[in-house]
């Protein structure tokens, strides 16, 4: 790095919170080193180099606080390490997210179960927002049904006319974990790569599904984590039929926080309660409640480049959140409305979601404004 370098980010019109953030890396940084950005007041911001040494190479960084319609410039320094760190713990068939040395997630691929699946989902006041039943002793009353719904997940209940929701009925089909690759392993970010096969009942090959997951170490409490999956039709067309049971981002919260319990659900639009957001369309939904340990919530945001945007919600007062973007005939109480999505042979199809894991409810926690930090990030400009 022969000249300084500053970085300068604009807001725009939405006040900024632990947005993620990234930006060209500049020419001849020596990528063994750490950075960070340092602003007129000394006060710095941990930097991770993305792809060093290429074309690609990438500047990330987490930006605490933007106001609305402010800016602010940073110059780019030779740095410490940071202080607060993602670590990334692989095992034989789990791997741990740690952050700060306190466990985030585990993944779990391994073949005892039917399907992947991340639990815990540990919140900002340390407790699993996901429910542990039937993954793990959970706390005493804590529900009992629907041992398909595994915290954090991908299903879907009729992949041309396989079942591969459910998986205590006969005749379910599963996803097997084919290769698991740490692909990102830094102090602020790290990204998880599988390669999943979708199998018939009788273990044929319907569908390659890629998935990522992307983690975000933030200077607060709150946690971060982006779901990609790519499906691939491989093996002939396959048809994601319309049916409500079945999910490309599904959660099921903690029995404390569930509807039933005193919990909260709140959709982008004011929709409050499965009365409300049941079968709904809305960028993002919510779901909080009181933990052991005080007020906390999980949102999944869906993207505006997913297919069927604003997705509609699969999403009861029981516990269960899922974007389920096929279910249109169940959702509207009409046959004659088909949204079933067929992937001709060879064809592809990519769905991104964000989930933010909050202290607080919707309002506390400012749900809505970082959606747009997601949808709408503020401005980076590298400038020499």
């Amino acid at each position: 790095m022969t000249a300084p370098v500053q970085i300068r980010i604009e807001a725009g019109p939405h006040p900024r919170k632990d947005c993620p953030l990234y930006c060209a890396s500049p020419a001849g940084l020596d990528h063994r080193r750490h950075y960070a950005l340092q602003d007129g007041r000394g006060r710095r911001l941990p930097v991770q180099i993305l792809a060093p040494g290429t074309a690609e190479a990438k500047l990330f960084f987490v930006l605490p606080v933007l106001p609305a319609r402010q800016s602010r410039t940073y110059s780019l320094v030779p740095s410490n390490r940071p202080r607060r760190v993602l670590e990334l713990i692989e095992h034989h068939d789990t791997l741990d997210v740690l952050s700060n040395g306190k466990l985030f997630t585990t993944l779990h691929t391994g073949s005892q179960w039917v399907r992947p699946f991340l639990y815990p989902l540990n919140g900002p006041t340390g407790s699993s927002l996901t429910r542990s039943w039937p993954i793990a002793p959970g706390p005493e009353g804590e529900s009992t049904d629907h041992p398909h719904q595994k915290s954090f997940w991908t299903a879907w209940g009729d992949l041309s006319g396989c079942n591969n929701w459910s998986d205590s009925e006969h005749g379910h089909g599963s996803i097997r974990c084919r290769t698991r690759e740490v692909c990102v392993a830094g102090p602020l970010l790290a990204r998880i790569r599988l390669q999943l096969d979708w199998l018939t009942e009788k273990g044929k090959r319907q569908l390659d599904e890629c998935r990522e997951l992307t983690f975000y170490q933030l200077p607060g409490q709150n946690s971060l984590l982006d779901l990609q999956i790519t499906f691939s039709a491989c093996h002939g067309a396959v048809t994601f039929a319309d049916t409500k049971e079945g999910g490309l981002c599904s959660l099921r919260v903690a029995c404390a926080m569930e509807g039933t319990r005193g919990g909260s659900i709140v959709n982008a639009y004011g929709g409050s309660g499965e009365e409300e957001t049941w079968g709904k369309r809305a960028p993002w939904c919510d779901y909080s409640g009181r933990l052991p340990d005080g007020e906390a919530g999980v949102c999944i945001m869906d993207n505006p480049d997913n297919y069927c945007y604003p997705t509609y919600w699969h999403v009861r007062n029981y516990g269960l959140m899922t974007a389920n973007p096929f279910g249109l005939s169940y959702f509207h109480q009409d046959k004659s409305r088909d949204g079933s999505m067929t992937l001709a042979a060879g064809q592809q199809c990519t769905f991104r979601y964000r989930v933010f894991c909050h202290r607080g409810d919707t309002h506390e926690a400012a749900v809505a404004e970082r959606f747009l930090d997601y949808i709408h990030p503020p401005k980076v400009t590298l400038e020499s």
